[in-house]
């Protein structure tokens, strides 16, 4: 939990590619917040992200513009819009494809918070 306020400004120039096929963009990740992250990631059209998982980690992804199809696990394969949660329990198998003509853009919330030795890519392609 935070001790002190804190106003968190994220910069489009510190968004970075990743080997998952999306960029990334941290806005709050912080060890003096541990219970929670948030991180806006961007996919380009015609593009799905690599099969990963978080460990010990649940996330939940608000979709903020764009349109897509999310799979997590072996149940859940749905479309998905501007205004749509989706919820990922920790150690869950997930990816999502950008079925639109513009970038799909949505804020990944972890909890406890994202930190790299929870993530378990499951493809290389």
């Amino acid at each position: 939990m935070p001790t002190t306020p804190k106003v968190y400004r994220a910069s489009d120039s510190v968004e970075f590619d990743t080997p998952e096929r999306c960029a990334i963009l941290e806005v709050a990740n912080s060890a003096q917040d541990p219970a929670v992250s948030i991180a806006r990631a961007r996919v380009e059209p015609g593009v799905t992200t690599a099969w990963h998982r978080l460990h010990g980690t649940a996330e939940r992804y608000l979709v903020v513009e764009g349109e897509g199809l999310v799979e997590v696990g072996a149940n859940l394969r749905e479309k998905v819009a501007a205004g749509d949660v989706v919820a990922i329990p920790p150690d869950t198998a997930q990816r999502i494809t950008n079925t639109g003509d513009e970038p799909l853009l949505f804020y990944a919330i972890c909890t406890p918070r994202f930190e790299p030795g929870c993530y378990e890519a499951l493809d290389s392609a």
